[in-house]
């Protein structure tokens, strides 16, 4: 079944999209909106537009860009704890925080990226689809950690196979408040990446779930200091 109502905002090449989107949200029991998934429709057009000239994502077909990109993002919304502030380090296309804001308007997202041509996309997005309390960096992770603005700032840090998931702590850790957590997204290989060493430091929580279509293995890998 296609969507009853098609938004002006929704292009036409991209109605199988919101409907894999729909039945996805469906399928991992977490709620959408007509005009969330209005929302991500724009974020996905202008992915693809983009894409034809600077390489933001090998996935641009759009079934498998709601579920490999948006569902992936959104599968982790239940996971989520009370966090507000939230930094998404290596956010790339704007995953998973720009789907994740779309869903949660309260939280106050910092997406950064090494490259200033994704943050020049990331910007675009943001002022299209007219997110608030969102905003894009261009910036290297250790830079940052030597900036007052965003040292000790962050209730969470959350990232997307942006790297091995000690590397990731050690990058997270200047960033995080007292008591802010880690979430890493991670593929089938996640558990191996908890070492002795790691769980010797933090309390850590393993999320297991599946992408509802193709059923390919992931992981929401929590960590917070003991």
């Amino acid at each position: 079944m296609g969507l009853s109502v098609l938004p002006n905002s929704i292009k036409p090449d991209m109605i199988g999209f919101c409907d894999r989107l729909k039945q996805g949200c469906e399928k991992i029991a977490v709620d959408i909106t007509q005009e969330e998934i209005s929302l991500m429709a724009a974020h996905g057009a202008q992915l693809i537009l983009w894409n034809k000239k600077i390489n933001l994502t090998a996935i641009v077909e759009p079934l498998a860009m709601a579920e490999k990109h948006f569902i992936d993002a959104l599968a982790v919304q239940p996971f989520l704890g009370q966090e507000k502030r939230i930094m998404d380090m290596g956010t790339g296309g704007g995953f998973p925080a720009i789907p994740l804001k779309i869903l949660n308007p309260r939280l106050d997202f910092v997406l950064v990226d090494s490259s200033r041509k994704k943050v020049n996309f990331l910007k675009h997005v943001i002022r299209t689809l007219g997110l608030k309390k969102i905003e894009a960096v261009h910036s290297r992770v250790e830079d940052l950690a030597r900036d007052d603005f965003h040292a000790g700032a962050y209730d969470a840090v959350i990232s997307r196979a942006f790297a091995g998931l000690e590397k990731f702590v050690g990058f997270s850790l200047p960033l995080l408040k007292p008591a802010g957590k880690i979430y890493a997204l991670k593929g089938k290989h996640a558990p191996d990446e908890i070492t002795p060493d790691l769980k010797s430091q933090f309390e850590i929580r393993t999320d297991h779930y599946q992408l509802p279509f193709e059923k390919s293995d992931r992981y929401m890998i929590q960590l917070q200091k003991r």
